[in-house]
């Protein structure tokens, strides 16, 4: 029997053994060529598309080097069509980036790749460490696109939540590895160095110190080489372009300092500064992992929001005249297409309903608990949580065209803004890089003629002396200080621009179901009705509720479990989606549930219709229940704390009118805005004054958008997930006022920052002249190097304090 090729389907010539594993099985491959492109697949994450094929694949012909055909794998419209997004004018796709370290990396791609005919925009987020492109599929490929990339040292894939969390995983354990192999060694080079200045090894013969010397400079090396790399990387990728980076004098200083100190140690003239060399890439390696702690977080938004998508769907086809269930992957489904969604599933796309009735629960969209009766012609949207009934759904749109997918793109829109204050710091690192740059090389020139011994020191020390350490020590170290302080009441920062913006807000708009309000429901009130046979106490009709709604995981049935009593037996417990429960209590028969359900009197219906839920005994009225939701204790005071300070308040609330005029006759907001969606509240925040300055304060994934579109966000920490992931700070203590104390730090960080910046670039004033006159040496090059770092590091330090 003769094998075929598991990509191409021809046949394996005999003898010819090459194979592939594909989910977990060996596969044969009757070429090089197939076996290459086969492997793209798997290795792009793309393995799905051997499960779901129509018809083997194009026999694949090798090329040269490997990458080049991976990337050429990805113009294959049936791949391409799981990560881009189509129209008729232009193709649009977001790529994980690997390697951007700075916004000066972002900056690099997006000067490569702007001058690419048919490519319409792009905009890379060094924040996510994402590109979102936007290309005619006419004039340019998107192989192409990432070869440009890959031609300035940056590797791209398409964005998969998956890949992303991998990576961001292998870059964390790359830091950690790099911090702990030169932290240990700069601590045992600077025990050497210590001995050496103050004298512990004075009594020692000449060859014992030679050997100290030879014991730094081996242990020197693997700080220098690998614990400096992402450095050396970052200088190489700018001057590859003819750019200057914050990382290329880092790079010289580190290699002229290390080499010099080497030849020193080799020939035995002059000083070595092996202890100086490692403290200066251990402290920049930690400002480093710091800022890619706080990159990773904030790039996890989007991949979560990714995860709420399920990877299968029940189709409903026709064969024959006979109804067949198939499943499919859901990013295959087409409109017209009918789906059956179960209990508990996730909707796989929006569509209409045509048969059935459930409640949804579209918390992840609307940010509201409370779930929504869903029958024939109601809409239906990807991502939200089928309750407790069967339906089938008409597809109205592909996955990619879906109020999910919209709600990816708007977020990853949004985050692309960048800090005035990152790009104030890149603006003046490219100035301040050149001015050492060309002072160093006029120094060397000019020693050189007069004093050609001594000329490499002293341009050594006006390298090291004006080295931009302390420049790139200001900022990370008082946010970390800040966000330390602030951790400490409760509350995580995020995102770098936090400490410049908060001062200058003029606007805060909030949500509301879990932002003003706590998110739980509560019994306000139980109103008990008297019963022919019996008169039941408040405690027994609550018991008796609460039997009943153990059965369901409705946010309204949650408050009632604080009245279970297990001597209260159940039997023939039935749930009626979007009306209520029914069963047997006791061996009496009960039924709770919505007003207009149990109570066929539409007169009587109305009376109660600012009930949550009614209890009947049989068919007699025994208790009507009435549930609210709880104004957050510290929302009055925050309130009235923000129109002292002139803060105009906003209410954005997907929640209906009811619900928000209650909030708003106790808080007294300047505006309320009742049934947005994510677009709306986006336009909202977008329509305010010019110049106005906007937090959002919110917990739903639908303020995920939102939070983008303002200048700060914040997150309660009861939120979802997705949300802290999207905001710019989580309140963790859970506690509105902390948003006062939030204003308070950040006030004080930006007066510390602002103070660390104009000490170093003042030292630098200072210690410049001076060292190019050649009246500092290496030696005290080192220590103001060093004393002007600290001194940064100590001004942050106050920001411990309370």
């Amino acid at each position: 029997m003769k094998t075929l090729c598991y990509h191409c389907g021809e046949i394996v010539p005999n003898g010819l053994n090459l194979s592939l594993k594909i989910e977990h099985t060996q596969q044969p491959m009757c070429c090089i060529g197939c076996q290459c492109v086969a492997q793209a697949i798997v290795d792009n994450g793309l393995g799905e598309y051997y499960r779901f094929r129509t018809a083997p694949a194009q026999k694949g012909e090798p090329l040269i080097p490997e990458q080049l055909q991976r990337n050429k794998l990805l113009d294959d419209d049936d791949l391409q069509s799981e990560f881009t997004y189509k129209t008729d004018d232009y193709n649009e796709a977001i790529l994980t980036v690997d390697g951007i370290s700075c916004a000066a990396c972002a900056w690099l791609i997006e000067m490569q790749l702007i001058k690419v005919k048919g490519l319409i925009n792009i905009n890379v987020n060094a924040t996510t460490q994402r590109a979102t492109i936007r290309w005619d599929n006419n004039n340019v490929q998107l192989s192409e696109l990432i070869n440009r990339i890959a031609k300035i040292g940056y590797q791209a894939l398409p964005f998969k939540a998956s890949t992303a969390e991998q990576l961001n995983k292998t870059q964390s354990n790359n830091y950690i590895k790099r911090l702990g192999i030169s932290g240990i060694l700069m601590m045992q080079v600077m025990m050497i160095a210590f001995g050496l200045y103050f004298g512990a090894f004075s009594g020692m013969d000449e060859y014992n110190l030679i050997y100290l010397r030879y014991a730094s400079l081996f242990l020197t090396i693997p700080i220098v080489t690998y614990g400096a790399l992402p450095f050396y990387k970052g200088a190489i990728n700018a001057l590859k372009i003819k750019r200057l980076s914050m990382d290329v004098p880092v790079a010289i200083a580190i290699s002229l300092a290390f080499s010099a100190s080497a030849w020193a140690t080799i020939t035995q003239q002059g000083e070595v500064y092996f202890e100086s060399v490692s403290m200066f890439t251990f402290l920049l390696l930690i400002g480093k992992f710091l800022e890619f702690r706080a990159r990773s977080r904030a790039a996890e938004v989007s991949a979560n929001l990714l995860k709420l998508m399920p990877m299968t769907a029940t189709k409903l086809i026709n064969e024959d005249g006979i109804k067949k269930e198939i499943l499919v992957p859901a990013k295959k489904l087409c409109p017209l297409d009918i789906v059956l969604i179960k209990p508990g599933e996730v909707v796989p796309a929006d569509g209409t309903i045509i048969s059935g009735s459930s409640q949804l629960n579209e918390a992840m969209l609307s940010g509201e608990q409370l779930p929504l009766n869903k029958a024939v012609g109601d809409i239906v949207f990807a991502g939200t949580i089928n309750g407790d009934g069967n339906i089938n759904v008409e597809v109205k749109h592909p996955s990619e065209h879906s109020f999910l997918s919209q709600l990816i793109r708007l977020s990853e829109s949004s985050q692309a803004h960048k800090p005035k204050l990152a790009k104030l710091s890149d603006k003046i690192a490219q100035y301040f890089v050149a001015v050492i740059l060309l002072t160093a090389i006029g120094t060397a020139l000019y020693w050189h003629q007069h004093l050609p011994e001594e000329a490499f020191w002293i341009t050594l020390s006006v390298l090291v002396a004006t080295c931009p350490c302390a420049l790139s020590l200001a900022t990370p170290t008082a946010l970390t200080c800040a966000t330390t302080r602030l951790n400490r009441e409760g509350i995580m920062i995020k995102s770098a621009h936090v400490m410049e913006t908060l001062p200058k807000i003029t606007t805060i708009a909030f949500d509301k179901t879990g932002t003003l309000t706590s998110g739980d429901f509560s019994i306000n009130q139980t109103q008990l009705f008297d019963n022919e046979h019996y008169k039941y106490s408040e405690q027994q009709v609550l018991s008796i509720a609460a039997a009943l709604e153990s059965y369901s995981e409705h946010p309204l049935a949650k408050p009632f479990k604080l009245f279970r009593d297990y001597s209260y037996t159940t039997e023939q417990v039935e749930i009626k989606s979007g009306f209520g429960i029914q069963g047997k209590v006791n061996d009496k028969y009960y039924r709770i549930g919505k007003p207009q359900w149990l109570l066929s009197d539409t007169n009587k219906s109305t009376e109660f219709e600012t009930a949550s839920c009614l209890l009947l005994e049989d068919n007699e009225l025994i208790a009507a229940f009435y549930l609210t939701d709880e104004i957050r204790e510290d929302a009055k005071n925050l309130l009235g704390n923000l129109k002292k300070k002139n803060i105009h308040t906003i209410m954005l609330s997907g929640d209906h009118a009811v619900g928000c005029n209650k909030v708003q006759a106790l808080l007294h907001l300047d505006e309320v805005h009742c049934t947005l969606s994510a677009t709306d509240k986006m336009a909202i925040i977008k329509q305010q004054p010019n110049g106005s300055t906007i937090a959002m304060v919110g917990d739903g994934v639908n303020d995920t958008p939102v939070f983008g579109a303002a200048h700060i966000s914040i997150a309660m920490g009861s939120g979802t997930d997705i949300a802290k992931s999207g905001a710019d700070v989580i309140l963790l203590n859970n506690r509105l006022k902390s948003v006062t104390t939030l204003t308070r730090v950040a006030s004080k960080t930006r007066r510390i920052i602002w103070q660390n910046y104009l000490w170093a670039f003042g030292y630098n004033a200072i210690v410049l002249p001076l060292a190019v006159a050649g009246f500092i040496t290496p030696y005290m090059a080192v220590i103001g190097m060093s004393a002007s770092s600290i001194l940064v590091i100590t001004n942050s330090l106050r920001l411990l304090k309370k």
